[in-house]
């Protein structure tokens, strides 16, 4: 069975959870290690010698095999070739295929791309990341939306039924004049975030349209109809579809329900600061959602669906977990949260676990449940979330195999940086936007997974807006006060906060600074109210 229901999302900001809990990672500097002739992907297998788990393909050093797997994959995508229309192939692509495959755009390719962008500019202070970010927002922005008089204006479209038209103007399946509103909520999402990151108000207006869209057509949602549905026609508001593999000729009314709403609230949220003459009906709409979320999913795991290209419903591991990140980053929402969390993991890896790689003492994670295949950035997420949950509980349950997860991902990445699905092909969401941000979300949680021999930037409560890493100190902004967090390669001499030192401090909730020395350099912590950082190490 070919993975034909491909396409994979989540978007977010980083999430900051450092501190949370005293439950200290321990890696060892160095690993004692084995090759044995086993491949995985595109690389033999490398073990721990002590107790046979799996350890990343690159080195035995898990911070150092992270960070050149991250860089391969962006270094691929950024020298990806420009198609026949005049836009790089993976504005008309799904899949990377040097003879071109013939499928079109997935459904939530962009937004993930400009998720995890958004976080690997700030750990790396390449500005090539934060114009490519420009390059898929003006595009797709220019290219998908729909018409302004229709019944839901304004939202992008997620698929290009003409695949060289450098035009949007679908979906992948219900074709011309069908669009997906938790997708768009999803890119409303990011354009906030990149409206923050360069002050450029076109992206404040359009995620001000798409959530306006939204806004107005929230109904409250029972266990078959989500308040917003999974398909909608842009132009006359229709619900139902039949699909083109249907025998039955009739309408199938799931297109009425799913999951994925964590995205749409964080955009509901975040407009409540932008435009106070609408706060009271964006949080009424934020409300909506989450009450329906708890009385829904949250208690049937009913997870369903994501992907465009299925036929029927499937539950998703990605809808699961990002709404267990989504708690994470909001426990004051959920008085049982630390149980709340545990079900969702449980339930993903009860449904969705993969065995098919006990002998590295390592459970992955499949993509959902009529595609029982482990996946890339699914393993991938489901580690950063657990490592998340395991900082900010202090349950250790998952944190072990959540790393060897991670471990195992880095096998689907080759040398040049293709990035291929286990038994399927190279997908431009699952090996790309919807890999990268896992990885560093996961390094966020736990610092002790980023490079020694690198000063790199984590995590931050708010959003990067410039970055600069020189040999004598790093200069960053950000959006907003925040909490940041660094791995870096010796503790810095001095930091300041728009020009005024800061003290160090042991109390992390206090503005200052917090250093805790690893076996190689260690992690730095700021709050600040400022927004112009310096860090000097001389």
């Amino acid at each position: 069975m070919i993975k034909s229901f491909g396409l994979l999302l989540v978007a977010t900001s980083a999430f900051f959870i450092y501190g949370c809990t005293a439950n200290k990672l321990s890696i060892p500097k160095a690993i004692d290690t084995v090759l044995i002739s086993d491949t995985i992907q595109y690389h033999t297998v490398r073990i721990n010698k002590e107790d046979g788990s799996i350890l990343p393909w690159y080195s035995s050093d898990i911070g150092a095999s992270y960070d050149t797997v991250l860089l391969l994959v962006w270094n691929f995508w950024d020298k990806m070739a420009i198609d026949s229309n005049g836009l790089k192939y993976y504005m008309n692509h799904q899949v990377w295929k040097p003879e071109h495959d013939m499928r079109g755009l997935g459904g939530d390719q962009i937004n993930m791309a400009l998720s995890s962008w958004a976080l690997l500019y700030a750990y790396t202070g390449n500005m090539a990341v934060l114009e490519n970010m420009k390059y898929l927002a003006d595009n797709y922005l220019e290219r998908s939306l729909s018409d302004s008089s229709y019944t839901w204006p304004w939202l992008p479209y997620p698929y290009n039924t003409d695949i060289h038209s450098g035009k949007y103007d679908g979906d992948m399946r219900n074709g011309k004049g069908v669009l997906q509103p938790d997708k768009a909520g999803n890119f409303g999402y990011e354009l906030l975030n990149l409206y923050k990151m360069t002050g450029d108000k076109k992206y404040l207006k359009a995620a001000e349209r798409i959530a306006n869209t939204l806004m107005n057509h929230i109904v409250p949602g029972d266990n078959n109809k989500s308040p917003l549905p999974f398909r909608v026609n842009a132009k006359t508001g229709e619900t139902g579809f039949l699909f083109n593999n249907n025998m039955s000729g009739k309408k199938v009314e799931f297109a009425q329900y799913t999951s994925n709403w964590t995205y749409t609230m964080m955009l509901f949220e975040e407009f409540k600061a932008f435009n106070s003459v609408n706060a009271e009906k964006y949080q009424k709409s934020f409300t909506t959602i989450l009450n329906w979320m708890k009385a829904y999913p949250l208690k049937t795991n009913k997870w369903g669906p994501f992907f465009e290209d299925i036929p029927g419903w499937s539950d998703t591991q990605t809808n699961a977990i990002s709404f267990g990140m989504f708690i994470l980053k909001n426990r004051e929402l959920f008085p049982d949260w630390k149980k709340d969390v545990k079900g969702i993991i449980e339930w993903t890896h009860k449904e969705l676990g993969n065995k098919d790689y006990e002998k590295y003492k390592v459970e992955v994670m499949n993509e959902q449940t009529v595609y029982r295949v482990p996946g890339n950035s699914h393993s991938s997420r489901q580690a950063s979330v657990e490592l998340m949950y395991t900082r900010m509980s202090g349950d250790t349950t998952y944190k072990t195999n959540a790393i060897r997860t991670l471990n195992w991902a880095t096998y689907t990445v080759a040398n040049d940086g293709r990035n291929r699905y286990i038994r399927d092909d190279i997908w431009l969401t699952d090996g790309y936007g919807d890999y990268v941000r896992h990885y560093l979300r996961a390094m966020a949680a736990m610092p002790e997974l980023a490079p020694s021999h690198k000063n790199r930037f984590l995590g931050t409560s708010s959003v990067i807006t410039f970055i600069e890493y020189k040999p004598d100190f790093i200069n960053y902004s950000v959006y907003s006060s925040a909490t940041d967090i660094l791995r870096l390669m010796q503790k810095p001499v001095k930091i300041t906060c728009d020009g005024t030192e800061l003290k160090e401090s042991v109390d992390i909730n206090s503005e200052g600074f917090n250093w805790k020395t690893l076996s190689a350099g260690g992690v730095l912590q700021i709050k600040h109210t400022g927004r112009k950082i310096s860090i000097f190490f001389r």
